[in-house]
Parts: C-alpha cells; structure tokens; sequence
C-alpha cells in the first residue's frame, strides 16, 4: 500500500524541520491538523506534508514563523512567489516531492520545463536532480517513502536523460572515439549512466549504449566489430568490496587483451579501487568525468 499517511518523524526527514519544532509550531500557531491514533500518536497528510515544505521553505528564507502561520494557504504560495530568487533549488525540490508524492507526471514535466528556460539540462540534472535523487535514497531507506514514490521520480528522471539525449546529435565521423556504456552483472542504477551517455553525445563523441546487468564476457563481442573503444561503467552495488580488485584484473586478463580499449570507472566504489593503471581510469563523480572528456575534445 503506498504511503499516504506520515509520522512525525517522517515530516522531519522530508522538511529537515526538527520534530520538537514541528510540535512546537503546531502547539502554538495550529500550524498542522494532524489526525491522530487511537494511542494519541500524530499522523500527517499529503496536505499537512506540503504546507510544512512550504512553510519550511519561507522560514529557512527568513520569514518569521508567527507571520507566515498567520497566512492561508492562497497567501503562502504568493509570498513564495515573491521570494523565488530565479528559480530557488530548494523550492524546486519541493515541487518535485510534492509530484512524487500525488504520482504527478504533469507537474513534474512542467517543473522541468519551467526550469529549462532558465537553465541548462547539466546544470538542471547537477542541481537539482542529484540532490534529489541522494535525498530520495535517503528516505527510501529509512521508511519515510515508498519505493513506489522513489521507483515514480527514478523513471521520469530516466525519461527526462534520454529525451534530452535523443536531441543531442552524435558525430558522424568515424573517427570520432567511441564509447561503450555498461553496467557490471547485477547492476542495474542506470540514471548515472544514462546521464554519462548524455555528456558524451553533447561532446560529440560516439556510443554505445548497453545498459545495466552486462557480464564482462559480454564485453568481448563489442570488440569482434570496433575497435578503440573506451567502456565506460558505474560501481554502485556492484562488484562487491571483496571481488573489485578482482573484476578489475579479469577486465585486463579477459577484455583488454582481446583488442584496444580503455575502462573508465566512476561511483560510489571507485574511490576505494586501485589508482589509474594504464587500461583503467578512476573518476571520483560525474564533474570529474565530465571536466575530462571535455580537456579530451580539445585535444
């Protein structure tokens, strides 16, 4: 059943607002109507939820919370209004939770489209989007939403990559180098890659896109028809901590010795894996990856 209903302990996770100050606001200025439990225990609904993100929005902004209390929910929005400096990350993250939260494909692509005027899809998806989804990761773990919410906002980011990308057009040389996007066996969070793929094509390089859960005997069979490849993957889950030294050994001894071609890892486990070796390049995050693609272009 997906998640309709909040703690306060959950208000707390999606607002960053403290639950003794939510308890607080509400005891002094009536500021939620929390149903509650048989047990006295507080419960919250999608309405209590975005208020208190609105409200959370104005008082990190600078309002007094005895001001913006004393406002209706009409009244809110227009002062949010007048404080969006641009187009404010904060509030746009809220948006977004507000659409993940009522399904609401809609207003997630007209947030996005409202933001495109303003700014670049790099700038968008570094921005806003990477927060997002870190923050997303966040409280699926710890219960506050629904993997149905966090699978909702996954996949319209997905969708958003490739449009985005199928705009861009890739080089017609052939001597333009060509890279193949891949994920290891068992992995399958492909919207870091997905976004690389994106990088790449807007330098106008080449690729190939394989996506999540490719074996490194996979591999092989790109090389039988290209060569000079650099394969370009994500260490998320996978391999684990124990096998990366391995992995990375049997790319060179199965992969890298049956034609030319580079790897170029980047995630969460590519800072514990070894320094840069001759077939293997290490990147820390995406502006790393992204910084050098772009000094490659130049060369």
């Amino acid at each position: 059943m997906v998640k309709t209903q909040f703690g306060i302990k959950d208000l707390e996770n999606l607002s960053n607002v403290k639950a003794h100050t939510i308890r607080i606001w509400e005891k002094r200025y009536n500021l939620l109507e929390p149903d509650r439990t048989d047990t006295n225990i507080r419960k919250y609904d999608l309405d209590n939820l975005k208020k208190l993100l609105n409200v959370a929005y104005l008082y990190n902004a600078g309002h007094k919370i005895s001001k913006i209390a004393s406002l209706n929910n009409v009244q809110i929005q227009e002062l949010i209004k007048k404080n969006i400096n641009g187009l404010d990350s904060e509030y746009m993250l809220n948006i977004f939770k507000s659409a993940m939260f009522e399904f609401d494909g809609e207003l997630f692509d007209a947030t996005l489209e409202k933001l495109l005027e303003k700014k670049s899809f790099s700038e968008v998806f570094a921005e806003i989007f990477v927060p997002l989804l870190n923050e997303m990761g966040v409280l699926w773990h710890s219960g506050t939403i629904d993997p149905s919410h966090e699978h909702f906002i996954s996949e319209k980011i997905k969708h958003s990559i490739i449009s985005h990308t199928s705009k861009r057009k890739t080089s017609n040389s052939e001597k333009a180098q060509l890279f193949t996007l891949y994920l290891p066996y068992q992995e399958i969070h492909e919207i870091s890659l997905l976004y690389a793929n994106y990088e790449l094509i807007s330098a106008g390089y080449n690729t190939i896109f394989l996506g999540p859960n490719i074996p490194l005997e996979s591999l092989k069979h790109v090389l039988k028809t290209k060569t000079k490849i650099i394969f370009v993957t994500y260490f998320t889950v996978r391999p684990e901590n124990d096998n990366l030294k391995k992995y990375l050994t049997d790319f060179q001894d199965e992969v890298s010795a049956k034609g030319s071609c580079e790897l170029w890892v980047l995630g969460d486990k590519a800072e514990k894996s070894n320094k840069n070796t001759k077939s293997v390049k290490f990147f820390r995050d995406i502006k790393q990856f992204t910084d050098h693609i772009e000094k490659l272009s130049t060369y």
